[in-house]
């Protein structure tokens, strides 16, 4: 086991590698706006003309979205044809890699604008993925101790909570610090996977719509301009998609259980002496406090670190985010790690696919940005069912981006910059077309196990634990009959 973690983080150690030697051949080669380490906030993907270049989707043909496409169909497909190939994350990296590095080279072939767009999806990524990782890593260390009876009105609490605290400590953090006692407090019921569905659908997704700490797309918003407490304009769209949720899965899970007891002879015994609750690795959540803290100076620029009216210099924040990630890995004793069944895998995968998703992506943004307007988007209903409808098979972070991006292209705004704030300024239509991308990224990032990160966590989790959980078609037949009817109605309500 160690010499696999050792081979899987060799090969992060690589990609990273890969990126960072991008970033550095960015620097060398851009011009000089490009020296200031404040990149990633200020600048966008595309240089403008006369900074680096002619755009870049002006430079593009149609073909070179090519390398995005089959990773998405990669990633869609491979855990249906052969599940036990794909579960390999050498075997992820090595498709991300065949798809990446083609395409990173191509771009770096073209010029400045092209080696400033890896530059910057390079700084991206790794302030990405810090975040997350650190959420991980962090909530990885807490463990809720106790024995819960399992019953509807317990589990609704615990689905409750979860979807509340997902906008403050991400969906990834809620999900990972609350799924194995919500999975413990079950352990003695036959029928479990609804309960887990429910909580990929609420705690792992629809619940984290509030802040840039509770989902990746909206923390890249931020990165774009998006102000931080804009997000809490869509507490009502929350507030109706989880609400209804709850109110379906308490009802659910009453009737469930009601068949359990009418059909099972006797229960299944507790394997272990009752635990009383507690909390051990408490001392994590400060490094969650420490993270939310972060996020928001960088953005708000406290301390004045970056210039007049601009967020910190690219680094500072990453660097304190992965420092509090470490500090709290070896402070937390090693037994509760044990416990919560830690292991770095799934954040491995994570950070091997995104490589691949964040250099791929590239051109695909590029071109919506010059050429979104052929999209023939116009409607904010469309913006929230064309976003949701991709995130429900992509990772909902660069489908966010991606419309947004289109968004822009057709409004003529530049992505230059903090671009999306520049977008919010053209008034309340615009503001309609952001809402609508970001809750069709967040909510139907819950459609099906590959839309969102939390999701493949969980299910391993899960079953880890022996829950038998739903194929992928048979998750998406939960999430066709709940979901979808539930986002026709905001749909109607919010969006038309």
């Amino acid at each position: 086991m160690v010499g696999k973690i050792a081979r899987w983080a060799a090969c992060a150690v690589l990609v990273g590698t890969f990126l960072v030697t991008s970033v550095s051949w960015g620097q060398d080669t851009a011009a000089p706006a490009a020296e200031h380490p404040e990149a990633i906030h200020v600048e966008g993907e595309h240089a403008a003309a006369g900074n680096h270049g002619p755009k870049l989707g002006t430079l593009l043909a149609e073909w070179t979205v090519i390398p995005f496409t089959l990773l998405l169909l990669c990633i869609a497909v491979f855990p249906l044809v052969n599940p036990h190939w794909w579960e390999h994350n050498r075997n992820k990296g090595l498709i991300a890699a065949a798809l990446a590095i083609p395409t990173a080279a191509y771009l770096a072939y073209l010029g400045n604008s092209g080696v400033h767009a890896l530059e910057h999806a390079a700084k991206e990524y790794v302030s990405f993925l810090l975040l997350l990782g650190a959420l991980f890593v962090i909530s990885g260390g807490i463990y809720v101790r106790g024995t819960f009876q399992g019953g509807p009105l317990v589990n609704v609490i615990f689905l409750l909570i979860g979807t509340v605290i997902a906008s403050i400590v991400g969906t990834t953090g809620a999900s990972m610090l609350l799924i194995r006692p919500l999975l413990r407090a079950n352990e003695r019921r036959s029928r479990v996977a609804h309960i887990v569905v429910f909580f990929i659908f609420t705690v792992s997704n629809c619940g984290g719509l509030l802040t840039p700490l509770g989902d990746p797309p909206l923390f890249i918003g931020f990165l774009k301009g998006v102000p931080f407490d804009w997000t809490l304009r869509l507490w009502p769209q929350w507030l109706m998609v989880n609400g209804i949720l709850l109110a379906v899965f308490l009802v659910w899970d009453t009737l469930a259980l009601k068949w359990e007891r009418q059909h099972l002879e006797q229960e299944t015994p507790l394997p272990r002496e009752p635990e009383r609750f507690g909390i051990e690795g408490g001392l994590n959540f400060a490094f969650l406090a420490a993270i939310i803290l972060i996020v928001i100076a960088s953005g708000q620029n406290w301390g004045g670190l970056g210039g007049p009216g601009e967020p910190w210099p690219w680094g500072v924040a990453e660097v304190l985010m992965a420092l509090a990630a470490i500090v709290s890995y070896l402070s937390t004793q090693k037994l509760v790690h044990e416990k919560n069944r830690f292991g770095f895998g799934p954040i491995l995968e994570v950070a091997i696919l995104f490589a691949g998703i964040f250099t791929t992506m590239i051109p695909a943004l590029a071109l919506l940005n010059v050429r979104g307007h052929e999209l023939g988007l116009d409607e904010t209903w469309e913006y929230f069912w064309v976003a949701g409808a991709l995130s429900s098979f992509l990772d909902n972070a660069p489908t966010y981006l991606a419309f947004a991006v289109a968004a822009c292209g057709v409004a003529g705004v530049p992505d230059d910059g903090r671009y999306l704030a520049a977008f919010l300024q053209l008034g309340p239509k615009a503001a309609a077309t952001l809402a609508a991308v970001s809750c069709g990224a967040v909510f139907m990032g819950a459609n099906t196990y590959i839309g969102n990160g939390p999701n493949f966590m969980v299910k391993a989790i899960a079953e880890e634990n022996n829950v038998r959980m739903p194929s992928f078609f048979g998750y998406m037949a939960y999430s066709i009959g709940i979901l979808i009817p539930i986002f026709i109605a905001v749909t109607f309500v919010f969006f038309k």
